[in-house]
C-alpha cells in the first residue's frame, strides 16, 4: 500500500514530468480517487441480495458501502423511486493505493483469457473506467460463501486533463493495457 505511493512519488511523477514537460510539479497528474460499484437489479426482488453484494464489497475494498437508490420509479422494471439497487465504494489515500496494487498484481492476472484491459474505457477528461465480470478474481473472496456471480465496475478518477496524460499515469502505475 504505503509502497505504491511511494513508487508514485520516486518514479512516476518524475517520468511524468520529463515526459509532458511541465512547468510546475503541481501539474503532475495523480489519483484523486477510485469508485467501485455494484448493481444488482435483483434487489427488487430480494432484499438478500443487497446484504451478499454489501458483504462482497465490504471484504474486497475494506471500506463500508453505500447504498445507491433509484431515481425514478419504472413501472416496466418494477422499481419504485428510493428502492436500494446497488451499492458503492469510493476510496482515496491510502486505501486507494493498496486496492490499485492488488488490483493490477493480483486479481486481473486470475481472469481466464485475461490480454489486458481495453484501452478505450477513457472519457476524455483523463478518466478511465472498466467492467470486471466477477467478484471471484479477489482472492478474499471465498468460491463457496457467494450465492451468485456478479461484475463490478471499477472507475479511476485522476487529475489528468487529457486521456494521453491518464495513460501513462495508469501505464506507469502497473495497469495492464492490452496491446
Amino acid at each position: 500500500m504505503a509502497r505504491l505511493k511511494e513508487y508514485y512519488t520516486k518514479e512516476v511523477a518524475p517520468a511524468l514530468l520529463k515526459k509532458f514537460e511541465y512547468k510546475s510539479t503541481m501539474q503532475i497528474p495523480k489519483f484523486t480517487k477510485i469508485v467501485v460499484n455494484v448493481g444488482c437489479g435483483d434487489a427488487k426482488d430480494n432484499s438478500k441480495v443487497i446484504d451478499s453484494v454489501k458483504n462482497d464489497l465490504s471484504i474486497i475494498t475494506g471500506q463500508k458501502p453505500v447504498d445507491c437508490k433509484a431515481r425514478k420509479s419504472v413501472a416496466n422494471f418494477k422499481l419504485r423511486e428510493g428502492q436500494v439497487i446497488g451499492e458503492k465504494v469510493t476510496l482515496r489515500g491510502k486505501r486507494m493505493y493498496e486496492f490499485m496494487d492488488r488490483l493490477f498484481n493480483i486479481a486481473l492476472p486470475r481472469v481466464r483469457d485475461f490480454r489486458g484491459i481495453n484501452p478505450n474505457g477513457f472519457d476524455g477528461r483523463g478518466n478511465y473506467a472498466f467492467g470486471v465480470t466477477e467478484q471471484l478474481i479477489f482472492p478474499e473472496i471465498d468460491y463457496d460463501k457467494i450465492d451468485k456471480i456478479r461484475g463490478m465496475e471499477i472507475c479511476f478518477v485522476t487529475t489528468a486533463t487529457t486521456d494521453e496524460e491518464a495513460k501513462e499515469l495508469l501505464t506507469l502505475m502497473g495497469a495492464p493495457f492490452a496491446k
